[in-house]
């Protein structure tokens, strides 16, 4: 839908002013053709857009309540004196700190994204930039949330087991976790490159401005 949009609105750059209000045998104006004939894939693509939208939120919202819950439960306790974390001063607490407001912010902004999107209304040129930016931005921000998820897990796993820092255990939990943040980037790898060439690069590079008008003013040109 978007290529499509793409190809209409630079031929109506190249033809005559006239031509684009010009009615044809049915009483329609080209857009208004295009709408018609076009019907079918904007409803395949909105019905896309939101099974897509919809599936991201159960994820997200899954994460979301698992890094709310993680944001109050302090590894190893407070002290008794003070109600201070205990290991508020060790550099692996900072990282479980950092990483899980990271995490939740991201995860805010992906729920923003696709609430968007599911309640966009759908209409042709929401398909030429804002629908695409908003999942793309909603898939990158949910990548950056199970990162951030990860590394939180991580930074907690080694404080809990501080003492056995130098043993395998830590380095084969931290290898693992990255297991599942590879996963989820391979499989959306090809939707991410799509996104990302459809709605930075086609839009400008598609078509070289200048190098191909058919018309200057009211004169042709060969």
């Amino acid at each position: 839908m978007q290529r499509e949009l793409l190809w209409f609105k630079e031929v109506k750059k190249i033809v005559r002013p006239s031509y684009v209000h010009m009615k044809n045998k049915e009483g329609k104006t080209p857009w208004e053709l295009f709408t018609v004939e076009h019907e079918n894939l904007r409803r395949a693509g909105e019905k896309w857009m939101k099974d897509t939208a919809t599936s991201c939120m159960v994820v997200v919202t899954l994460i979301a309540t698992v890094t709310f819950a993680a944001a109050f439960t302090v590894p190893a306790g407070n002290k008794e004196e003070t109600g201070t974390p205990i290991f508020l001063t060790d550099g692996w607490f900072t990282i479980f700190v950092i990483s899980d407001a990271v995490a939740m912010f991201s995860l805010t902004t992906s729920i923003m994204m696709f609430l968007s999107i599911l309640v966009s209304q759908y209409g042709e040129d929401d398909f030429l930039f804002s629908l695409p930016a908003k999942l793309m931005v909603g898939l990158i921000t949910l990548f950056a949330s199970i990162v951030c998820m990860v590394l939180t897990f991580n930074a907690t796993f080694i404080l809990v087991y501080k003492e056995e820092k130098q043993g395998i255990l830590p380095k084969l939990v931290a290898v693992l976790a990255v297991l599942p943040i590879t996963l989820y980037a391979v499989l959306n790898c090809r939707l991410w490159i799509t996104l990302i060439d459809s709605t930075c690069w086609a839009s400008r590079f598609m078509f070289r401005p200048g190098k191909h008008k058919l018309f200057d003013g009211d004169q042709d040109i060969d």
